[in-house]
């Protein structure tokens, strides 16, 4: 049952307007006066307030205007005594909901609370669409249509509700952090999602940040700290360029996933956290792990569920949908129009290496819009212009994005265009395209 907070300082008068609500249905919490009733009223009050005016202490008008401050569109009810017209059009003007004149009936009494938790119904589930729809909107996208973008959807949907750890690979710029962020919310989308670079946390600081720290643990701290990891609980950790992580950090890291539990800096008492790890590297580990400069029982327990992110090189025919969504969203953060492009310029960039990624592409994108296209691109553009350069820098897409889809496979990718494997090695030779 939704609560009506009911203020009233005549026992009597409080108990029947309790009775008169309980036997409608409407669950009620009382209070003798307005001050013990400020805590529960704010904006994630499900339920309205049903107050007289005249009380000891803070008045009906001055708890009127404070729930006011508090949440604009919480329904306040006030009780008039007999004759205050003057008081109640008063208090209609400066926002009531509306008011009950004593002595009331519960007939009257019980239709205006109804009405008025309908009105507060309605308004707590607009907020939740709009937060709902802001929640999706701000929710990075994986654009492309590749085999390699569905396969990394497929991972995404299978072990993002399982709230396993993972590890995930890839060069700089592949989109990490937006698949950390994914499956963070094919988990547990309302819970905190705690991102920690840990390239750029000076190690001096990592430990009380991370872990927190208590009390007098160290000069300047002076109170309780909690770190990322107690604050994180039922939700997710992302713990980027994990592999700049100092060794002895790695040690304490390693505890903490084994344990699932944190020690404050300075404290004695092991806190349980229960959140999701999801750790994310640009190095190889295991190679590192050999060398001696990661720590190989700390690489087994985060890659036992691994995802490696492909370069953008490696699916060429997802560019021309990356690059317009990249310069629709900067036409929106520039307010400027969409910019025009020939089919041989999409070709000439869709063969492009983009060394950085899809961060890379993005930047393009954005200088795109704006009309300051680096010169190795406009230089790029200007020679595609003939015919015959436009024409192999298509082939060039197209057999790039083949044998993207084949994993390499060169036999498979040539069944899949439809010639012979010899053809495709002789194009493949021609156009200086590398294979496995």
């Amino acid at each position: 049952m939704t609560a009506v907070l009911l203020i009233e300082d005549e026992a009597s008068v409080r108990l029947a307007t309790e009775q008169a609500l309980v036997l409608a249905g409407i669950a009620v919490t009382s209070f003798a006066n307005a001050e013990d009733a400020l805590p529960a009223i704010g904006a994630e009050l499900s339920g309205v307030v049903l107050s007289d005016v005249r009380l000891p202490g803070m008045s009906g008008m001055a708890l009127l205007d404070e729930a006011a401050r508090r949440d604009s569109e919480l329904p306040v009810i006030l009780v008039t005594g007999h004759g205050d017209v003057e008081l109640a059009v008063q208090a209609m003007r400066r926002g009531a909901y509306d008011f009950v004149e004593k002595p009331f009936g519960a007939e009257r009494l019980v239709d205006v609370v109804r009405r008025a938790l309908d009105r507060r119904a309605l308004v707590l589930e607009n907020r939740a669409l709009r937060r709902a729809a802001s929640e999706r909107d701000a929710l990075p996208r994986l654009v492309g249509d590749s085999t390699a973008m569905q396969r990394l959807r497929g991972f995404i949907a299978t072990i993002g509700p399982t709230g396993a750890d993972v590890l995930i690979n890839g060069e700089t710029g592949t989109g990490k952090e937006v698949v950390a962020r994914l499956l963070h919310a094919a988990g547990s989308p309302a819970a905190p999602f705690v991102a920690i670079n840990c390239a750029a946390m000076p190690e001096t600081m990592f430990e009380s940040e991370v872990f927190g720290h208590e009390a007098g643990a160290f000069t300047g701290a002076q109170k309780r700290r909690i770190g990322k990891f107690e604050f994180a609980r039922g939700g997710t950790v992302f713990l980027d360029e994990i592999e700049s992580m100092p060794l002895a950090l790695q040690a304490k890291l390693l505890r903490v996933l084994q344990e699932r539990t944190v020690e404050r800096l300075g404290g004695n008492e092991q806190v349980r956290v229960d959140c999701r790890v999801v750790a994310a590297s640009k190095a190889d580990l295991l190679k590192l792990s050999e060398e001696g400069r990661f720590r190989a029982d700390l690489y087994w327990r985060i890659a036992t569920v691994a995802v490696t992110l492909p370069p953008l090189r490696e699916h060429p025919s997802d560019v021309p949908l990356l690059l317009a969504h990249f310069v629709a969203q900067a036409c929106e953060r520039f307010k400027r129009p969409l910019p025009e492009w020939s089919p041989a310029q999409m070709s000439e960039w869709c063969a492009r290496r983009w060394t950085g990624n899809v961060r890379e592409l993005k930047g393009f994108a954005e200088r795109l819009v704006l009309g300051v296209v680096d010169g190795d691109a406009a230089a790029a553009v200007d020679a595609a212009q003939t015919l015959p350069r436009q024409l192999e820098a298509f082939e060039r897409n197209v057999l790039r994005a083949a044998l993207a889809r084949a994993g390499g496979n060169v036999a498979l990718a040539a069944e899949q265009l439809g010639i012979a494997k010899t053809t495709l090695y002789d194009k493949l030779k021609r156009l200086q395209i590398a294979s496995e």
